[in-house]
């Protein structure tokens, strides 16, 4: 089997000074991260062998496989440890096919087809040899639990006046953060790891789907931490009309969901950056001083981000308490110009892997053909936080106001997770950001209350005489208390003969997902080649399964009004 590469896609920018600069600074940022991980000792013990008392809650019935003392050491290519492979890291095996085709929209990946060759031994028709020996170690990310821009951007345009895919981006990772799964809560400080394994009627004979959901726990906002939030508002020209109506109405529901008890700080700009409000105790849900600033904002003149963006995290800095919810919330239409001295900033509030941080929400504003969709993919990228984008005053209530805690909130941090399967498979699509054998290629991500991570991936395997009764797949997860940092683990161990008989209506959901944004894509590129009848036939098998789901059914309206086109 070819080792597994990183597949986290290139992000070329074109934002004025936020070019060769950030991106260096962006690297160093992710270098001096991954570096944490080289170190530790100790690992993961394997199916069958005997393990410590896990600090980690499994399903019942299910293995529970904490106590371990790290990820980053045991034997390369076992099941025995959370070890860096030798194999090659770095390529992008879900990059361009070399058809000539325009490359995706920034910040998102060409495709999710994860297939690669590495340079291994091969057979005389140029593939590689199937190693049916070495178990298959994978570290799975789907960049963060709660970036949803690409869904709500594609279905605006999609069923709005502009009705064109050309300027938006589809982030599959995206589409599965934004719509819902109900997968069992976790208890407090506590994940969930549910995985499954199937096969679909036109599946080929060596392929199966993998489907992962790890979910916090539920709480409500009566019950979260108390706040610290700043708002760093946009006041630019470009702001005139929708984008800053909306921006208004983003505010006044963040106002409303707010508690007696939670401190606003707030900042406007355009070319001058002025201070509205520091540390400001709310009184109650619908504050009035922070609904009258709400409703005072208004557009000036150019644009002067860097300002913003230093004033803001001055006064986040300057409230922060590790006590509460730290948020800097950036409200744009993605017109403005972010220098590298911004990335900075983010990168030095947002904390490393052993303190907490300022995490950074990005709330676009506006219409699908103006927004500037570069800016909060990047920003929110190194403020490890979310990427939204808020289209409609119905969006609004419902990210800040159904869904406050889960865009605000944080349940467990730097969560990891690991990926064990027998020898020989291999992934050939996968739903996340990135996917490596090397532990230090693949970033922790920060997991919200009420929210799950969900991987969805499609495996082949070069062995299959391998996958009898006996053979067992195991998803392993690791993350740090987010007040304590202490760190947690917990592995569920499944056999794959048995999972594939019992398929959940939930891993309908994500495959109907999956193959709802993959079509996007291959339909974007070549409308009049492409047919989105794999997604409908997809879409179809998950209704049987939950009839009257409404994510599902928005999903229906949209394809179908594509395919009426």
């Amino acid at each position: 089997m070819p080792t597994p590469n990183s597949t986290k896609p290139s992000r070329p920018r074109t934002l004025g000074a936020l070019t060769l600069p950030l991106l260096a600074a962006l690297a160093g940022a992710c270098s001096s991260a991954a570096e944490q991980h080289g170190s530790g000792s100790g690992g993961l013990t394997g199916p069958g062998s005997d393990s410590g008392p896990g600090s980690g809650s499994a399903n019942p019935g299910e293995t529970d496989g904490g106590g371990t003392d790290g990820w980053d050491s045991g034997d390369p290519g076992t099941t025995g440890g959370w070890a860096p492979t030798t194999g090659a890291s770095g390529g992008d095996p879900g990059g361009s096919t070399g058809t000539g085709e325009a490359p995706p929209p920034d910040g998102e990946d060409s495709t999710s087809d994860a297939s690669s060759t590495t340079g291994e031994d091969s057979t005389s028709t140029g593939e590689p040899a199937c190693d049916d020996q070495t178990p298959v170690v994978l570290y799975l990310s789907p960049d963060d639990s709660n970036s949803t821009s690409s869904p709500v951007q594609v279905r605006e345009a999609v069923l709005s006046e502009w009705g064109s895919l050309s300027y938006v981006p589809i982030r599959t990772w995206e589409f599965l953060n934004y719509y819902s799964f109900g997968y069992a809560a976790a208890e407090k400080g506590m994940v969930t790891v549910l995985p499954e394994i199937a096969r679909f009627a036109d599946d080929p004979d060596d392929q199966y789907v993998v489907q992962i959901g790890v979910a916090s726990e539920t709480i409500s906002n009566a019950d979260r931490p108390l706040m610290n939030v700043t708002l760093v508002l946009d006041e630019s020209g470009s702001m005139s009309g929708t984008p800053m109506e909306l921006q208004q109405e983003v505010c006044r529901t963040i106002a409303g969901s707010l508690r007696a008890g939670d401190i606003v700080s707030a900042v406007g700009w355009d070319t001058v950056n002025a201070v509205k409000m520091t540390k400001h105790k709310v009184t109650k849900a619908n504050d009035p001083e922070l609904v009258a600033l709400c409703d005072g904002l208004e557009a000036g003149g150019g644009t002067d981000l860097h300002g913003g963006l230093s004033a803001g995290y001055q006064l986040a800095h300057a409230q922060f308490d590790a006590a509460r919810i730290n948020r800097v919330v950036l409200i744009s239409d993605g017109g403005a110009n972010a220098g590298v001295t911004d990335i900075d900033i983010i990168a030095g509030g947002a904390g490393s892997q052993d303190q907490d941080g300022i995490y950074l929400v990005g709330v676009g504003v506006g219409t699908p053909d103006t927004y500037n969709d570069d800016l909060m993919d990047t920003v929110t990228d190194v403020g490890r936080g979310a990427s939204l984008f808020i289209p409609s005053v119905a969006e609004a209530h419902k990210m800040f106001g159904e869904r406050f805690v889960q865009t605000m909130a944080v349940a467990v941090r730097d969560v990891r997770v690991r990926l064990d399967m027998p020898p020989g498979f291999s992934i050939v699509k996968f739903s996340g950001e990135e996917y490596s054998a090397d532990p230090a290629e693949v970033e922790p991500q920060h997991l919200a209350p009420n929210d799950a991570m969900v991987f969805h991936q499609t495996v082949s395997t070069c062995a299959p005489a391998l996958v009898d009764e006996a053979a067992e797949f195991k998803v392993a997860v690791r993350w740090k208390d987010p007040i304590t940092f202490e760190e947690r683990e917990t592995e569920v161990v499944k056999k794959i003969q048995e999972s594939v008989a019992a398929e959940s209506p939930l891993l309908k959901k994500g495959a109907a997902v999956f193959a709802y944004a993959e079509g996007l894509k291959a339909y974007r590129e070549a409308p009049q080649a492409v047919t989105l009848e794999p997604a409908l036939a997809a879409l179809a098998i998950a209704e049987a399964a939950l009839p009257g789901d409404p994510d599902l059914a928005e999903i229906r309206t949209v394809l179908e009004t594509l395919a009426g086109e």
